[in-house]
């Protein structure tokens, strides 16, 4: 094993040094003298980056390659980030622990807005510099990826580039480019200029960008010759063409999905319009049952792990469901193996399945209703009536369950106090479905209905792009009338109701939807401390306000504002696969109450099928 980049001293007065030292089980070793060093960053402390499917891909992926070294790199914890900045330590890869600014690449993947500061740390911390325009000429490249690239102007002035699609496509492109720069001697703008002919790279120092009067996008436009009007996202045509992960690295510590994870489909058949994976994530593609039972196998051999989750945005749709689940059942049921199948919708077969691989008195099961009237079901397209939800809620009663979980989201597109106090006559509709179908000698206690409200945010890439968003104080408002409501519930000793943070929601949507003058938002709030925002314990409300006053940007503008239908996004310059024309039509629908088929009932045109795979080939 390596020296270690952090003392014992320093790691024996930290909270779990283990996140640091690397060497877990299944970790890779090269020796990195010629190689491509490639940083595989997850900017969130380690439990959260080692629960990372798309990291654990990306990292089989990479040590493929013979001419690759690919390591990890997670956010320090607030403890040590203090200890390094007192001591002047950068920040480490855990592999080799050798300092992030050796590497030739960092890769960042951005999950999830609020880890918009926490990538400043990492940048900060690897010494690297926190502006592109900033770095020297053998700095790592920084390139950005994941489901926030999909408006990556908030991040823009940070990134040497973004990588717009998926990981399995065009990276060893990339990485060839790059060795043939450096064999000919080129430097890093020489890189730049040719990764921006490669399809899906991204490099934001290419573009200019101009407003109009009313802060509105006036245009966005190439200044450099190689680099492309439009940025189309790279998808994987043909699922089973690119391998999957053989060897999952095994923590040391309890991580939050501490199991093996088999991605069973990428994408979703079922055009939720608030859901911006439901559309980016287009067309739903399907791995074989033969490829998943051979990974599967391979996976739970090589960990020793005790239970295996089946991933994907919507697991009742995937095809072979039933064989996969009897497979598993058979194979590893017996050897104490559990099976855990998310994403699922309630309905007979699922029920069964369930009751195969579940202790129903230990587990609770979940619902999406979303909206709590049958009108807002359809604006947003759910595709669930309230016969189905109770018809479902019924036969998991009679199966045995009495803990029902509900997810909604309120503040969405044409909301109602009607369709708000629908939650909870929801909630109140199906407890009473347990006590009035389930004979008392056969309940195993109350029955238990959570249901819990997010907020809306009006993500790129969907029909609702368009839309406003909620203040804060008409969040709490709308979460006020749902629990007043839950009050007057006959069964409200059998019903609880919590909600998510209004303050951190609104944030969340400046980060969504803003442009390149976020960004001295985001680093005045880093500056100021801001840091681990999507920890509730950490996230300082009043700094990230202080930031956006300082730097004269205003929050309504980017959230409460309701867009035009010809105005210029910060995001058009990519092609996500879904048209701007279908995007359009649904935003229609939607504020007709104009429900659309899903993908396997009826093409709706929306623009996937030129990727030439998947859904809109199967055979109707």
């Amino acid at each position: 094993m390596n020296n270690l980049a952090l003392s014992d001293e320093i790691l024996l007065k930290i909270e779990k040094p283990v996140r640091y030292i690397g060497n877990e089980v299944n970790m890779v070793r090269k020796d990195p003298e010629g190689k491509i060093r490639f940083a595989m960053c997850f900017p969130d402390v380690y439990e959260i980056g080692m629960s990372h499917l798309g990291m654990k891909i990306i990292y089989d992926q990479m040590n493929r390659r013979d001419d690759v070294y690919c390591e990890r790199v997670f956010s320090p914890w607030v403890d040590l980030d203090k200890v390094m900045r007192e001591e002047n330590i950068p920040l480490f890869a855990l592999e080799s622990q050798d300092p992030v600014f050796m590497f030739d690449f960092l890769a960042v993947t951005i999950q999830y807005e609020m880890c918009y500061t926490n990538i400043l740390q990492i940048l900060d911390l690897s010494q690297i510099g926190i502006y592109a325009k900033d770095r020297r000429e053998d700095a790592p490249f920084v390139i950005g990826g994941g489901p926030c690239t999909y408006n990556p102007e908030p991040l823009a002035d940070f990134f040497d580039m973004f990588y717009i699609g998926e990981g399995e496509t065009v990276y060893f492109e990339l990485l060839d480019c790059y060795k043939e720069n450096k064999k000919n001697g080129g430097n890093r703008r020489d890189f730049l200029e040719k990764a921006a002919q490669i399809e899906g790279i991204y490099v934001p120092a290419f573009y200019d960008v101009e407003y109009n009067e009313d802060g509105t996008l006036k245009s966005f436009t190439p200044n450099c010759p190689t680099a492309k009007e439009k940025i189309v996202k790279q998808v994987v045509a043909d699922m089973d063409s690119v391998p999957y992960i053989e060897k999952p690295l095994v923590p040391f510590i309890k991580v939050t999905q501490d199991r093996v994870v088999l991605e069973i489909q990428r994408g979703c058949i079922r055009g939720c319009r608030f859901c911006q994976a439901g559309n980016v994530y287009r067309p739903l593609r399907e791995h074989s049952l033969e490829y998943l039972k051979h990974y599967a196998y391979d996976m739970l051999k090589s960990t020793g792990h005790e239970e295996i989750s089946l991933s994907s945005l919507s697991s009742s749709d995937y095809t072979h469901l039933e064989g996969l689940v009897n497979f598993l059942i058979d194979e590893f049921k017996g050897k104490g193996v559990n099976i855990s199948l998310p994403s699922l919708r309630i309905d007979a077969f699922s029920l069964d399945v369930m009751s195969k691989v579940q202790d129903i008195k230990k587990s609770s099961l979940t619902f999406a209703p979303e909206a709590g009237s049958q009108r807002q079901r359809d604006v947003i397209n759910k595709g669930l009536t309230e016969e189905v939800i109770l018809k479902g809620a019924s036969d998991a009663f009679h199966a045995g369950w009495n803990r029902v979980k509900l997810y909604f989201m309120l503040g969405q597109p044409t909301e109602t106090v009607e369709d708000m106090e629908g939650i909870a006559l929801l909630s109140e509709k199906i407890a009473e479905t347990y006590y009035d179908e389930i004979p008392k000698d056969q309940r195993h206690g109350k029955v238990q209905v959570v249901a819990s409200s997010s907020f809306f945010v009006p993500k790129p890439f969907t029909p609702f792009q368009w839309a406003r968003m909620c203040t804060k104080e008409e969040f709490l408002e709308r979460a006020n009338i749902v629990r007043g409501k839950f009050r007057e519930m006959k069964n409200f000793k059998s019903l609880k109701y919590n909600w998510h943070e209004a303050e951190l929601t609104v944030l969340e949507g400046v980060l969504a939807r803003g442009d390149r003058r976020v960004g001295a938002v985001i680093e005045e709030a880093y500056r100021k401390g801001a840091i681990y925002d999507s920890w509730s314990e950490f996230f300082k409300n009043e700094v990230w306000m202080e930031a956006f006053k300082t730097c004269g940007v205003d929050i309504d503008f980017y959230t409460i504002r309701e867009r035009s239908l010809d105005e210029l996004f910060p995001w058009d310059f990519i092609d996500a696969g879904v048209s701007k024309n279908f995007l359009k039509r649904e935003w229609q629908n939607a504020l007709d109450a104009k429900v659309t088929p899903n993908c396997r009932m009826k093409c709706s045109g929306c623009g996937a099928a030129k990727y030439g795979g998947g859904v809109c080939f199967e055979k109707r």
